[in-house]
């Protein structure tokens, strides 16, 4: 395994410094603004980060999120890439820095990362961007949290079967019945619509390529079938709740709207969804997520209290922001404050 690290240029080191910190929009700005919103604002001078997912790791709380292409002021084009930002009470939130495509295999961008804390190192999951039915799920692992060693076999997954293009993004990785189940979006040998699958590792695994068994191998484990899923069912999130996994899930193309929908399961494979109707919504005319709330996350911290992490906007993609709330529960129902 290789380790990369990266330096700033002191031109994007200002723009860090000034432009990607976290943002509050006032309320003179937004309607129902929350307590939590978060732009990236050093790629492209406007707010963008998509695709949150945070853990807690040695005191503090990490968000990793995407980062988009851009072109730099010397001509130079970036792909997409990770973002890191750190805080103390899951609301105000600071930049950390970034994990930039660096491998051959990246070239093209990453993004869409999920993480979770094992034998005291993080370990990121994230999709290769830009190769359309190649893109696939790598691993790295990091000591802090911020630098990181790509894994040897990378890219670790992508999905085998007639029902599928053979693509794999949106990574959640969770530990669940003595095994790590990975959920991935792809699609249809057509490529129109957006399906979920699943594979399993065992409990001591290094996330290798040869480690991971696809368990989704006659068809997708979900699938768009409500009306307002669109097209699409993508960025799974998992938690156990009294020994049944609870999935919010990604229904229709980004600024459809893109929602949220809740499924469960008791053995991670088999899913119903609990709910015709979203489970969070998109906003009203004038809030801050009017396109669309999409990209879950659900985090569980130490005091198992959840928070619902997501992405929204009002401008149909222009910008994105990151946010959470805090459910709390019905048995094995959330429930929206």
């Amino acid at each position: 395994m290789k380790q990369y690290s990266f330096t700033w240029p002191v031109g994007l080191m200002v723009l860090w410094l000034f432009g990607s910190g976290w943002l509050r929009p006032t309320a003179a700005g937004y309607r129902d603004t929350p307590k939590m919103l978060y732009g990236d604002q050093s790629r492209l001078g406007r707010p963008y980060a998509k695709d949150p997912h945070v853990v807690k790791f040695r005191g503090r709380y990490l968000m990793y999120f995407s980062v988009p292409a851009y072109t730099d002021s010397s001509g130079v084009k970036h792909g997409w890439g990770i973002g890191v930002a750190e805080s103390r009470n899951l609301t105000d939130w600071q930049k950390m820095g970034e994990i930039p495509p660096v491998a051959d295999y990246e070239k093209a961008g990453i993004c869409a990362p999920g993480a979770l804390v094992k034998d005291g190192k993080v370990h990121l999951f994230y999709q290769t961007y830009g190769g359309g039915p190649k893109d696939a799920i790598c691993h790295a692992w990091s000591e802090d949290g911020l630098y990181f060693t790509r894994n040897a076999t990378n890219p670790i997954f992508r999905p085998t079967g007639s029902w599928n293009c053979g693509r794999a993004i949106d990574a959640e990785v969770y530990r669940f019945k003595n095994q790590y189940f990975l959920y991935f979006a792809t699609r249809d040998p057509a490529y129109k619509n957006q399906l979920l699958g699943v594979a399993v590792a065992p409990l001591k695994t290094s996330f290798n390529r040869e480690e991971w068994q696809q368990l989704s191998t006659e068809g997708p484990i979900l699938k768009p079938e409500l009306a307002w899923e669109g097209e699409c069912i993508e960025g799974a999130s998992v938690i156990e709740r009294n020994g049944e996994l609870v999935m919010f899930y990604a229904g229709a193309y980004n600024n459809w709207p893109q929602q949220i929908g809740v499924a469960r399961s008791q053995d991670g494979v088999r899913w119903e969804r609990m709910q015709a109707e979203p489970f969070l919504k998109n906003g009203a005319p004038g809030s801050w997520n009017s396109s669309e709330s999409g990209h879950p996350h659900i985090f569980e911290d130490s005091d198992r209290q959840t928070y619902l992490f997501y992405q929204g906007n009002n401008d149909k993609g222009r910008t994105w922001l990151l946010s959470n709330q805090k459910l709390s529960w019905n048995g094995n129902r959330p429930v929206l404050p």
